[in-house]
């Protein structure tokens, strides 16, 4: 190929336009998967999340909604004082800026206080150590109180006027009262002495023991 030939076919409208095209491709590609991804992942866009702590679980999802948010709970909790489904906790916080579409994480306020297994410590263990497995399960105690018995030994734990026995559920709000030896012995517990009798020989009925004179010798 001649060189005016070579030369020449740069010159040629045909090869330009398909380089313009190339070109054009190339850079509605490139800003079509940057703006295609900002729309995807939202870039740009903020939601404020809003405070839900205390409001009723139907109330917190219907403002999540309106918000383009999404509501999961994921665990429970009790307070007393406070009505059932109520949200205790949240994650992300209220305040924080998300995405629309984010899960917003809720704990809610159980209908009913949670129980807990009472532990074999009855008639097992001593007030100390019945003290901390019961303490570091969660339970409440009040005033050990004291019975006849080995000191400082459980032998009952009582839920108000009722005795309860290991392995059964007791409400987490019920406070515990321990039952724990005095160190006295109950009167039931209280051994009869009995005098012995001894057996008399002498009809008489005197109570002079028997015994045979010995003669001294020399006399």
């Amino acid at each position: 190929m001649k060189s005016s030939e070579f030369i020449g076919k740069f010159k040629s409208r045909y090869l330009w336009l398909n380089i313009l095209g190339m070109i054009a491709v190339v850079l509605i590609c490139i800003f079509g998967l940057k703006y295609g991804l900002a729309i995807y992942t939202h870039h740009g866009e903020a939601i404020t999340v809003p405070h839900l702590k205390f409001k009723s679980y139907q109330e917190a999802e219907a403002q999540l909604k309106r918000l383009g948010l999404e509501l999961q709970v994921v665990d429970t909790g009790y307070i007393k004082t406070l009505p059932a489904d109520c949200v205790l906790e949240q994650t992300p916080k209220g305040g924080e800026r998300v995405k629309s579409g984010r899960i917003i994480y809720i704990t809610i306020n159980s209908s009913k206080s949670p129980t807990i297994t009472l532990p074999d410590v009855i008639d097992n263990s001593s007030l100390r150590e019945a003290m901390a497995k019961l303490q570091s399960m969660g339970f409440k105690l009040t005033a050990p109180k004291q019975v006849p018995g080995e000191k400082d030994w459980v032998y009952g734990i009582m839920v108000g006027d009722r005795n309860v026995v290991a392995g059964e559920k007791i409400p987490v709000d019920k406070p515990l009262t321990i039952m724990v030896g005095n160190g006295m012995r109950s009167a039931s517990d209280s051994v009869s002495y009995v005098e012995p009798t001894y057996r008399n020989n002498n009809s008489g009925g005197n109570d002079v023991d028997d015994f045979e004179e010995v003669p001294v010798p020399g006399e």
